[in-house]
């Protein structure tokens, strides 16, 4: 399967949590990963925070029942791409991206080139005001962000 073309402007979506809670924000993750990967949709989540992408990629192996196993390798260039969902904190993959998940404080530098972007944001007031930059810098790309409020529980896996 090819990657599709990147659109003129991608779709940005936020998704606010309740819970001030780092542990929510992953199982969050995981759970729209997971939608995503169902889908047939290839997945880059990028997160600058090594330490926050190792616990990510711990649960991904782990996440939801025997049936939710997200199948994901931490990207390096030049190596081959098997898996679906990629994770990065550093180099990203050629091309247009389907989903660009985002658990940076500051935009992706590839955000141009995602039909999707999926942002969590947690109630730690620290992530909430990084997410309001980040939101008013996708408008001043043009773009139009949608907001999604998500209740607690919901990010539980």
């Amino acid at each position: 399967m090819s990657a599709p073309e990147p659109p003129s402007a991608p779709s940005v979506a936020f998704y606010v949590l309740e819970e001030a809670s780092a542990a929510a924000r992953l199982r969050l993750v995981c759970r729209i990963t997971d939608k995503a990967y169902r889908a047939g949709q290839q997945v880059l989540i990028w997160n600058p925070d090594t330490a926050e992408l190792a616990s990510l990629d711990e649960l991904l192996w782990s996440f939801g029942d025997d049936r939710s196993f997200i199948p994901h390798e931490l990207f390096a260039p030049g190596a081959a791409r098997e898996a679906p969902v990629l994770l990065s904190a550093g180099p990203i993959p050629d091309g247009p991206l389907e989903v660009l998940i985002n658990l940076a404080p500051a935009l992706p530098p590839c955000v141009t080139r995602a039909l999707r972007v999926v942002e969590i944001v947690d109630g730690e007031e620290r992530r909430r005001e990084a997410a309001r930059a980040r939101f008013k810098a996708y408008r001043e790309l043009g773009l139009q962000p949608q907001s999604h409020k998500v209740p607690g529980g919901e990010a539980r896996a």
